[in-house]
């Protein structure tokens, strides 16, 4: 349990524009993280090791790529007790984004909407503040997302992935291929099987290069929409196995408005998180782990705001969990109740099998 209970600090920050208390509170984890004020938010970690894609996770519990852009924060967020953390999305070269106003709260939903856009400081930046992080020397995981910048056109798309690929890859334990934000115009089509198929294989091509280079293989991950269909969900299956991918993130943020309808702020432009999107990246899990088989990895994400949640997606097929919007809306303390969950759900399953 975090020592500063977040019931006091969420009024406050909720009362703040969206995008502005999400910078208020990544400038504290930054400046606090290595100081004696992070016993503020520090918790015990949750010890659950599992090995999946050839890494050993602590727990099955990590952060979600998107809160972290710039990988200012690592060794703060990592404090929280999760068992991974992805940073990003970084693209190579730095971008503001999409113009402001662009994050909204749906509270009654659990929700949030964004259209960032890929928001960062560039990738030199962002490597700088990887290579200070001291939380891959604690034993944690670190997953560094990878993204194209807005100005490149879709066609030369697999250069920026690319040029990302060759520049987190010594300091990352795997690598995830964000192809599914809903913010970067047509960065969807990428999914679509043709595209695809090019994508993965020049980076299969380049990570054989670069195992080469650095003596180590890293896990590639590749994160995926909500919004697909089942024949779209079996091409994508195909092309993971067949290009040697490691794993799958499923999901990010839907355009569907269908469980916020109403709402203020539901038909803004952008993602949807949270609680809405829950049973949607559930489904996508499901049929992923159908065509992929037992043993393939997936991270299920989306709309977990409770251990029960969190478990959801486990049955549903993902052998990993990450929490996002469930941080904002819960706090630090979700972090242990989903860990501890889990854990005792694989206990549970052991003595009784």
């Amino acid at each position: 349990m975090s020592l500063i209970p977040y019931a006091f600090a969420r009024p406050f920050l909720f009362a703040l524009d969206a995008e502005a208390a999400h910078d208020l509170t990544l400038n504290a984890l930054a400046c606090t993280q290595g100081t004696p004020l992070a016993w503020g938010y520090r918790a015990a970690l949750v010890a659950d090791p599992v090995q999946i894609a050839g890494l050993i996770f602590p727990n099955r519990v990590g952060l979600a790529a998107g809160l972290d852009k710039n990988a200012r924060c690592i060794d703060a967020l990592g404090d929280m007790g999760f068992g991974f953390v992805e940073v990003g999305t970084v693209t190579p070269r730095a971008q503001s984004g999409n113009p402001k106003p662009r994050m909204f709260r749906l509270p009654q939903a659990n929700a949030l909407i964004n259209r960032l856009g890929f928001n960062n400081d560039g990738l030199d930046s962002f490597v700088a503040n990887v290579k200070r992080a001291s939380f891959r020397a604690k034993g944690r995981v670190l997953g560094l997302n990878i993204g194209k910048n807005a100005s490149t056109p879709i066609a030369q798309a697999a250069d920026d992935y690319l040029i990302g690929l060759s520049g987190v890859y010594p300091h990352a334990d795997y690598v995830t291929v964000n192809i599914s934000s809903p913010n970067t115009s047509d960065l969807r089509d990428l999914q679509s099987d043709a595209a695809l198929d090019a994508l993965l294989a020049s980076l299969s091509q380049r990570r054989r290069a670069l195992q080469r280079r650095h003596r180590r293989r890293v896990p590639l991950f590749i994160k995926i929409a909500p919004d697909l269909d089942a024949s779209q969900i079996a091409a994508i299956a195909s092309a993971l196995q067949r290009h040697g991918m490691d794993g799958v993130v499923a999901t990010n943020t839907t355009l569907s408005r269908e469980d916020v309808r109403g709402l203020r702020h539901a038909e803004q432009a952008g993602g949807l998180s949270g609680a809405p999107v829950l049973e949607a990246s559930n489904q996508v899990i499901r049929q992923l782990r159908s065509a992929l088989g037992k043993k393939f990895p997936i991270i299920g994400v989306g709309g977990i705001l409770s251990a029960k949640d969190a478990l959801g997606k486990i049955d549903a097929g993902a052998d990993l969990v990450q929490i996002y919007t469930g941080l904002i809306y819960k706090g630090p303390d979700l972090v242990h109740q989903v860990a501890t969950a889990i854990r005792n759900r694989y206990r549970a399953a052991r003595d009784n099998g």
